[in-house]
């Protein structure tokens, strides 16, 4: 009972409002299934829709009230607590103020807080009191709700009832939300992107930045200190990016493709049952095992034969970290790309074989350019991940931005320097925070390019097979 106690009570609330619904759906369908079974006539919709009808409108309204309680609770709760604050605490500036709102918070709801004065003590009191009685407040009002909702449903349901229409339009409008918040989600992105990388273009150069060869952001907090105007020129972080993507993909494509290519087309039953998923566990690896794995086996594997030819090879390279990224991101091919070529119409085979090719040939002239968008999809979302990649970098090629094409040396990437400007002790307004949002927005642009290409692909294949 302690435990329940400790609940919420717009969690509470909640589970009873989706309890009632399924009882709501049962009731809806059973009054629907009875008007069929008296003899009054055919029913419009089928029972279940009727059902469905119920639970739209006692679940739907009671759920969006609790959501907007947890939307606005913070806000409202502030705004309650200051008519009661002293003048004293409420003339404090801004950010002592939100300091003061934050350690009441904590003291109230849990967390370790930087200050226990009276008056701290008094407002956390208060947060209880009012998130409390908001609780109550949201959580019966939903109760309400949610029985107003099943009462008009039922003074809905009849015969003539359209229900299915309803449900549909309900649905329709759910996944046209669903549709909205991608859209406005992506248009965020790209706008926080564009917005900071103004920013920062108002105060360097973008020619330099996107030419320059030499990156060094560290900027000086006082104008007096040396270097304060940094260095950032990103071409050593584009050729680091390229060039790990690169060994990177030259290892996942050719392996990846043609596992593919075996399981879907050459592997027995069996087989198929035992190397799918041992290629599949791999997708499940966590990315810092692989760092891991690069750092203390494969870089010192590749420095060991480097160095018994001859070869000057550095501890971390980016053929290492290459090398493990490549492996990481074969079942991201194999994977989508076996569903692919197994989705090619067998038609389309044995039609290549009564022509008389054999089966090397129909899958080299026949199935792959048939399920190369797929596998074009397959590929793009595995550059997408490469691209992506910070920890095994981060551990296995360094964090030294450096202007190489040599495989051996040690580089970084666009992303290890996103996480290195963003994390440490500099102000948000800082020079270095804007450059890691214009890399940012330079990986968005490049990805985007890679998916027009890609897409363009698609379309060509797809009305050749379609």
């Amino acid at each position: 009972m302690d435990a329940f106690a400790d609940l919420p009570v717009s969690l509470i609330a909640a589970a009873i409002v989706l309890a009632f619904g399924t009882w709501a759906w049962q009731t809806g369908a059973t009054k629907a299934l009875a008007l069929t079974n008296s003899g009054q006539g055919r029913l419009n919709s089928l029972p279940g829709y009727h059902g469905w009808y119920a639970v739209l409108w006692v679940v739907g309204p009671a759920l969006a009230l609790l959501l907007l309680h947890e939307l606005i609770a913070p806000s409202a709760i502030r705004s309650l607590l200051s008519h009661s604050l002293p003048s004293e605490v409420l003339a404090l500036p801004k950010e002592r103020l939100d300091l003061f709102f934050a350690d009441a918070s904590k003291i109230a709801f849990g967390g370790t807080p930087s200050q226990r004065t009276p008056d701290v003590l008094a407002a956390a009191e208060g947060m209880r009191a009012i998130s409390a009685n908001l609780n109550i407040a949201f959580g019966v009002g939903a109760l309400a709700l949610s029985a107003l909702g099943f009462f008009l449903s039922r003074s809905h349901l009849g015969r003539d009832f359209r229900a299915r229409n309803a449900v549909e339009v309900c649905i329709k409008a759910a996944m046209m939300v669903a549709s909205g918040i991608a859209i406005l989600t992506t248009l965020g992105i790209v706008l926080s992107l564009l917005f900071e990388t103004l920013r920062f273009f108002s105060n360097y150069s973008p020619i330099d930045f996107l030419f320059g060869t030499q990156w060094s952001p560290q900027v000086a907090i006082r104008a007096d200190q040396i270097g304060q105007s940094g260095a950032f020129g990103a071409v050593p972080l584009f050729a680091g990016t390229a060039l790990i993507m690169v060994i990177a993909m030259a290892i996942a494509i050719p392996v990846g493709l043609g596992s593919a290519i075996y399981l879907s087309e050459y592997a027995s039953a069996r087989a198929r049952a035992v190397v799918k998923p041992v290629l599949e566990l791999l997708a499940g690896i966590p990315t810092v095992v692989f760092g891991f794995f690069a750092l203390l086996t494969v870089a010192p594997i590749i420095r060991a034969i480097g160095t018994s030819v001859g070869l000057d090879v550095s501890a971390q390279s980016a053929l290492a970290a290459g090398l493990v990224m490549g492996i990481m991101i074969i079942p991201f091919i194999s994977s989508l790309s076996d569903d692919v070529i197994n989705a090619v119409p067998q038609a389309l085979r044995d039609g290549s074989y009564a022509m008389g090719a054999t089966k090397s040939e129909t899958i080299g002239r026949v199935v792959i350019p048939a399920a190369l968008p797929g596998i074009v999809g397959s590929v793009l979302l595995a550059v997408s991940k490469a691209l992506g990649e910070t920890m095994i970098v981060t551990m296995a090629a360094g964090q030294n931005a450096n202007l190489t094409l040599n495989p051996l040396d040690m580089v970084t990437t666009v992303t290890v320097q996103i996480v290195t400007l963003l994390t440490g002790d500099q102000e948000y307004d800082s020079p270095k925070t804007h450059a890691a949002f214009a890399l940012g927005f330079v990986l968005f642009f490049v990805t985007l390019i890679l998916n027009i290409i890609a897409l363009r692909v698609v379309q060509k294949y797809r009305d050749k097979y379609e």
